[in-house]
């Protein structure tokens, strides 16, 4: 977890019927940022239920409403014992084993799947989607173990472990994150305790269990939403660390006495490598103004060029910023499960047949991206690697009194 003080995150985040933003996952995740549903997404909420509640009550069987699941998805359900085959489905999932994941990994993937039951794509209840609100807001959070995920499959072990919880059922640890704004080393660190029984926490809370109705317990579990924070999570904390990377690199080459020849803009646009090109503009900005490089500009300066683990450094942060401007570019965000029903009369948007495939993939907000793209503009004026060094003669220069950057995030 992050120690940082983050004073720029939000801390109540609406979910609404779009994409969450990054820097509301972070908020809500390792910060303990309220969590509400906007009236629009409570509107299409309900309103998909009531389409559920048609299909429920329809003659065709519908899957995963009046149907069991899988192999069982020919064989009709009774409407008396629909509401225990989605506590069967939640129960026989929530089978993960191992360490125990993270608290702000669980928050994100609850926060996520949230947001996906906000599109109103998914049919559940208000109070069900609302359930999941209520444990971020009261600091509840699931006991989710590190295997379990089928990959694409979807994270069906880690999110039946959440909709146990909803259900008041498994285990929870209690306690809320750090607030952004507060200073770590002031902040008492988390206490979370010892894991408790769901039903007591969410009683302490004065929270009620849900109890599961047609083609919920099949939204709650399908989906990707655990592999999906821990990439939001982890672009977060590379977009700190690749700027720190540039920030170092300049330094070092202020301290070697090197140049910043190399890290030209034209020399860079010879390579079709846009990570490479914002390290090497990162690196001229920290480096504008340094009198260190002005050395290079006299004849007493005989060297030809710089170490390699100097002048490559644009090619070496460049690849590790490209990676994560391809990872956020495809993660998707909140994407309905695979097995959303459509009905003819459903809402606009979705297709006229009983069973087919999600609605395309929502990508989730990729503002982050320009996190570690380019120095600020204002940094040539700014942060430098070096302040104005004593005068000394040629390119043996003393080690300059230096200004410590501000961040480049």
């Amino acid at each position: 977890m992050s120690r940082l003080p983050a004073p720029d995150l939000p801390t109540e985040v609406v979910v609404d019927v779009g994409p969450l933003s990054p820097e509301e996952v972070v908020a809500v995740a390792r910060h303990g940022a309220g969590v509400r549903l906007s009236e629009a997404a409570l509107e299409g909420i309900a309103a998909t239920r009531r389409i559920i509640d048609d299909l429920a009550d329809d003659d065709e069987p519908h899957y995963g409403i009046s149907t069991g699941f899988g192999a069982l998805a020919t064989t009709s359900i009774p409407p008396e014992k629909r509401a225990r085959l989605q506590r069967s489905l939640v129960r026989s999932h929530a089978a993960g084993s191992g360490p125990e994941v993270e608290r702000e990994v669980v928050r994100a993937l609850m926060l996520l799947r949230l947001s996906t039951l906000a599109t109103g794509r998914t049919g559940v209840r208000v109070e069900t989607a609302q359930a999941y609100a209520d444990l971020l807001n009261a600091g509840i959070t699931p006991v989710v173990h590190e295997y379990g995920s089928l990959g694409c499959s979807g994270d069906l072990a880690p999110l039946a472990h959440c909709a146990l919880a909803v259900m008041g059922e498994g285990m929870v640890r209690v306690g809320r994150p750090r607030p952004a704004d507060r200073d770590p080393d002031r902040w008492p660190p988390d206490h979370l305790g010892e894991p408790v029984p769901a039903a007591e926490a969410l009683t302490d809370a004065g929270l009620r269990p849900v109890e599961l109705a047609e083609k919920e317990g099949l939204a709650l579990i399908n989906g990707t939403d655990g592999m999906l924070g821990m990439l939001v999570l982890g672009l977060h904390d590379l977009g700190t660390l690749l700027a720190t990377a540039d920030v170092a690199a300049a330094m070092s080459v202020e301290g070697q006495l090197g140049t910043d020849d190399v890290f030209a803009e034209d020399l860079q646009a010879l390579r079709p490598h846009p990570g490479q090109g914002a390290s090497a503009a990162n690196l001229r900005a920290l480096m504008a103004g340094s009198r260190i490089r002005e050395s290079h500009r006299t004849e007493a300066c005989t060297r030809v060029q710089d170490a390699y683990s100097l002048r490559c450094s644009p090619q070496v942060h460049g690849s590790a910023r490209d990676t994560c401007d391809h990872a956020a570019l495809v993660a998707p965000a909140s994407s309905p499960p695979p097995s959303t029903t459509r009905s003819s009369r459903s809402t606009a948007g979705w297709s006229p047949t009983a069973t087919s495939t999600a609605p395309p993939s929502r990508t989730c907000s990729t503002s982050w991206r320009s996190s570690w793209r380019t120095w600020p503009a204002s940094a040539s004026a700014g942060p430098t690697a070096s302040s104005t060094s004593p005068a000394t003669t040629g390119c043996r220069r003393s080690w300059p009194t230096t200004r410590a950057p501000t961040a480049g995030t």
